[in-house]
């Protein structure tokens, strides 16, 4: 009876992580045993790892603490280097966003590590028992749902070959097996097939049906990277005037360049949000430079009324590094929206949509003079428009425009702030 309830051996993570850092240091096994005070057979195990299965049947494998040409990962994943990094800074006592700033990651990232990957005995955070859960969890054995079920993949592809997006497919299979959830997969899972098509089972065709025709995923960018500089002097959209957001004053515009291949010609594009007229101004031998676009809004602005220029929005762009001088030159305020967030130009959005019909994406646009963009133009303002109740853009424009600042209703209610300032 005095043998029962003896306990066991202490648990040794601690003598085993710093006979792992011993290791990794160069130390031999026998000397790093000595140091961590074990017996050489539990170096062995350590260092080679083992597989133990238990009286149940049920196999646990203990991965050895040195990999010998160990797998490359993606960047994106933490690694064991920055795990005993994020233990160490942890255990001094720094917070997460400090912790973040220090090894180069997002804050959600080490707050979530640190989270996730702890030892539930004891609550502490130890980062080489941290590395093999994260490696556990990540490989995950079998295969995915599409190559499994042929009916599942004939299903998404099918849809994506009628340009639908994964996000519109994984709705449509909740509708189409409300009752057979091991069919629902997320939007995620259907870009990573596309993109992975050796993964999903999908065919090597099948990118070219995603809208943005990408093959590859573009990368994210890095918390530490470099970004864009601040134009000076931005006055942004949350100051532009409300009757900008209502499409009842006209003379709000919005602005933006299509590029051509590789960035190299580009064309200015600006629309009236209450007409969606559509201005198109030609860069000589499409070079976007600040110069060149303050030229060509200064003369596409010039002859417009008084009274139809009331604000331009445009996005961050460095080809706007010159917005005060054109704001002067055509007595009209410039807003800009904020960083990412083209939402915030749904009309000259929508717009260059369209226009791609005329200027498709990876081509010169300097072989397009400026006759050819001004007959563009008009093509697109003479299009009737079922948000317009089918007047077209110029019409409705020609409306605006025979109004006078002094006889126009809407002007006397509402002034716009070009003319406030003056």
């Amino acid at each position: 009876m005095a043998g029962r309830g003896r306990p066991g051996s202490a648990p040794q993570t601690e003598k085993r992580e710093q006979f792992a850092r011993l290791i990794a240091q160069g130390v031999s096994s026998s000397q790093a045993c000595r140091i961590v005070g074990v017996n050489r057979r539990t170096g062995k195990r350590w260092r080679h790892g083992r597989t133990i299965t238990s009286s149940t049947g049920k196999r646990r494998h203990y991965p050895p603490v040195i990999n010998v040409g160990k797998r490359e990962i993606s960047s994106r994943f933490l690694s064991e280097d920055e795990r005993v990094r994020i233990g160490d800074l942890h255990r001094a006592g720094h917070g997460v966003r400090e912790i973040a700033a220090e090894i180069g990651r997002n804050a959600s990232t080490i707050s979530r590590e640190l989270r996730h990957n702890r030892d539930l005995a004891s609550g502490s955070y130890r980062p080489f028992m941290a590395q093999r859960m994260a490696v556990e969890r990540r490989a995950r054995p079998g295969r995915g749902k599409l190559i499994r079920d042929p009916q599942l993949r004939g299903f998404v592809a099918e849809r994506l070959t009628r340009r639908w997006s994964p996000e519109q497919i994984a709705h449509a299979l909740r509708m189409q097996f409300p009752d057979q959830p091991e069919r629902h997969l997320a939007a995620e899972t259907i870009y990573q097939a596309v993109y992975r098509p050796e993964l999903g089972g999908l065919g090597r065709t099948l990118p070219k049906a995603l809208r943005t025709g990408r093959r590859r995923r573009r990368p994210r960018r890095h918390p530490q990277a470099r970004r864009r500089g601040v134009l000076p002097g931005m006055t942004m959209i949350d100051q532009r005037p409300d009757e900008a957001a209502d499409r009842e004053v006209p003379g709000h515009w919005e602005g933006d360049l299509i590029t051509g291949a590789h960035n190299r010609s580009a064309i200015v594009t600006v629309v009236e949000r209450a007409s969606r007229f559509t201005l198109l101004c030609h860069l000589p031998e499409g070079r976007h430079t600040a110069e060149a676009v303050r030229d060509a809004l200064v003369t596409a602005f010039s002859g417009l009324p008084a009274h139809l220029r009331c604000s331009l929005t445009w996005d961050q762009g460095s080809e706007m590094a010159l917005h005060t001088e054109i704001a002067r030159l055509v007595e009209m305020p410039v807003f800009f929206c904020d960083k990412a967030s083209p939402w915030q130009r749904p009309t000259n959005e929508n717009t260059n949509g369209l226009l791609r019909q005329y200027f498709p994406k990876h081509t010169d646009l300097r072989e397009h003079d400026a006759d050819r963009i001004a007959e563009v133009a008009a093509e697109l303002n003479a299009r009737p428009r079922k948000t317009l109740g089918w007047d077209t853009p110029a019409e409705r424009l020609a409306q605006a425009s025979a109004q006078t600042a002094d006889s126009a209703p809407w002007v006397r209610a509402r002034r716009c702030p070009a003319r406030m300032a003056r």
